[in-house]
């Protein structure tokens, strides 16, 4: 069952409930009684395992363009 975040609107008292998907009741605030509204909060992302990081899938024998002699070629305004 996931957790939710709620606010009562008599008393903005925040606290979390553990509610089924198919629970379509209202909430009451614990602590007044009051109706109370669901706050919605963005996810956090978290990345698990490796292949995540730039050094995480490269092997000792990898070089970059600019290590291994070819030239890189970049534009500038002023070139005319």
């Amino acid at each position: 069952m996931p957790t939710y975040e709620y606010e009562c609107t008599g008393c903005a008292h925040r606290f979390e409930l553990r509610r089924s998907f198919s629970d379509t009741g209202t909430v009451s605030c614990p602590r007044c009684g009051s109706r109370a509204a669901r706050i919605f909060t963005s996810v956090p992302i978290i990345f698990k395992g490796s292949g995540f990081y730039v050094t995480d899938h490269r092997g000792k024998d990898f070089s970059s363009p600019a290590d291994n002699g070819s030239e890189v070629k970049t534009s500038s305004l002023d070139d005319k």
